[in-house]
Parts: structure tokens; sequence; C-alpha cells
């Protein structure tokens, strides 16, 4: 349960308990039972509506919250995963692998942090060392040899930024592939699922199509990262998340995604099964669009589509004198 939900629960455990006592003598009949269940409904309404981007971001960092492997089991037919990158080790937080999505074959590459805590600690709580960034790109290269559509999925809180990744070349590995990713010969689609922050997130994220789930965030920095920079105190944490103007509907304005994919009220957590099938639904409308674009025209559009990004202002020389 999160902080802004406790009104939500509170109201359908006092309702539960009233059904309970309704099976033994009734005191309450369906009428009344059906008006306490439409005010929930208006509570729901009301407390998911008014939710602050601080709100949004404990959603999308919610335990319960669908991961990268659940994507992959839900909506993949069948998946061959693949390991290390052929240079020094297997990296856990990067899953890849070919795989088969209502009947066509994709590269899907994903960052995965874990449901508990062993497996938190396994996959590095989805921070990737540079050997992940290049075991995605060893894979991309091998899907642009079969000609195979790329599928990223992001979900990091950022590049794992520890001295043992800086001496394996963490940023020489980011920044390769964003050069890499800009001219691969095959449709990318990228969906940000949760936290894509930083560059971390970035190194995978150049593609044809972005897209980002309702409630999840892309953001050059963390809020506690950001609160920490700008004030030096993370009690400001709310502030950064605001003044960041990371989630879906603020990106869509600026031109730094495409599209927002909508999620059950309260967060994905709430209802998996609708938000696989949405996943699902975006990857087959997008591919049929994808797929009839020559390759020389997509790589052009994949470039001026982040060319494009950013907003500037150019003041008058008189003016400022």
């Amino acid at each position: 349960m999160l902080p802004h939900e406790k009104p939500i629960f509170e109201y359908e455990k006092t309702l539960q308990k009233l059904k309970e006592q309704n099976g033994e003598n009734s005191p309450w009949s369906d009428e009344e039972l059906v008006k306490l269940e439409e005010k929930l409904h208006l509570l729901k309404t009301k407390v998911y509506s008014e939710l602050t981007p601080w709100q949004r971001v404990a959603i999308c960092r919610h335990p319960r919250r669908p991961k990268t492997l659940d994507y992959i089991e839900n909506i993949c037919d069948n998946f061959t995963e693949i390991f290390g990158d052929r240079l020094y080790g297997d990296d856990h937080a990067v899953i890849a692998g070919f795989a088969s999505i209502g009947g066509v074959k994709f590269m899907v590459i994903g960052q995965e942090k874990g449901n508990d805590t062993k497996s938190r600690i396994h996959r590095n709580f989805g921070m990737p060392y540079p050997e992940g960034y290049r075991k995605a790109m060893r894979c991309m290269r091998l899907a642009a040899k079969f000609n195979l559509p790329v599928i990223t999925l992001l979900d990091t809180p950022g590049a794992y930024p520890g001295l043992a990744a800086e001496e394996r070349g963490q940023g020489w590995a980011i920044a390769n592939n964003l050069w890499e990713m800009a001219r691969l010969p095959t449709p990318i689609l990228v969906l940000v699922i949760g936290e894509g922050c930083s560059g971390g997130a970035l190194g995978m994220g150049i593609g044809d199509v972005v897209a980002m789930l309702q409630h999840s965030y892309y953001s050059v920095i963390s809020p506690e990262g950001c609160a920490s920079i700008l004030w030096k105190d993370t009690s400001k944490n709310e502030v950064a998340a605001k003044a960041l103007k990371m989630h879906a509907e603020d990106l869509l304005e600026l031109g730094v995604i495409d599209l927002s994919i909508e999620e059950p009220m309260g967060g994905a957590q709430h209802d998996t099964v609708a938000v696989y099938k949405s996943v699902k639904n975006f990857i087959a409308e997008q591919w049929d669009v994808l797929k009839t674009i020559p390759i020389d025209e997509l790589l052009e559009r994949r470039y001026q589509k982040f060319r494009r990004m950013g907003k500037f202002a150019v003041e008058d020389k008189a003016t400022l004198l």
C-alpha cells in the first residue's frame, strides 16, 4: 500500500467487513451495498486523478509493478536468452534474447531489477555494468544481421556508478551504444516500463518509436539526485519531481517520446493482465507501420527525431544591449 492509497484500503477493508456481516443476518440491503461500492469507485477516481508527480514516482517504483521478465513471460510466445558480451562477462541486470510475439520474431532487450531481496541483489537493482550495454549491443547487431526488429524495455535507476564499472569503461559503453543504435539498420521500439533514469536508460533508448507507460518516468536524473544537487536537501524530492517534467504527458509535449500507454487505475500493479495486453497491442501496431518503411528512410527519420529534441530561444542582440 502506497501512502496516497491508505484511504482506499481502509474503505475497502470496512466494506469487506460489512459484506461479511451481511452474510450472517443481512443488516444491509443490496441497494445500500451497491451505493457503498459506488462511493468506493468515486474515492478511487478522486485519489488517482489528483496524483502528484512524486506520488507517481512511488507508483513507478512499486515492488509489485511488472518488470522486464514479467513482460517477457506474458507477452512472448517463446524466448531464448543470450548471455555475455564476449569481452568480460554476463551482466544479470540486462536480459536479452530472441523472442516471438504474435507470430513475429523480435530481439527483446530489457533492464531487470528483480522482485525480491535475493533477485534484486542478483540483478544489481537494475543498474547495468558496461558489459550489460555491450551485451545489448551484441544482440542488436545480431538482430540487424538476421533482419529482426529490436524491442528495448527500460527500467533502471541509472547505470551502475561504482569504481569497477568506471574501470571497465562505463561511459564509453553507453556512448558507443548511442552511436551504434542511431545507425542500426533495423527497426527499434523503445518502451519505458518503470524508471528511465539518466544515461543508464538512454544507453538502450535510441529508437524509431519511444513510448512510456503512463506512470513511468524518463529523466536525466532521479528526483532525489536532483534535490541533493540543486538544494542539498533530499526533502525537496517532491519539488524536484514536479520541476523535472519527467512523466509521459510532459515528454509528449516536449517531443521526447512518441506515445503514452495508459495504465489501469492506480498503476500497472493493479491489473497486470491489462498492461500486458496494452503493451502487446502497442508492439503489433508499431511493427505494422515500421515494417513498411525502407531502412534508409527509417534511419533518416530516427536521426531527425533526436536532432529535433530540445527547445531554445534566440534573443535579439540589440535588446540585450
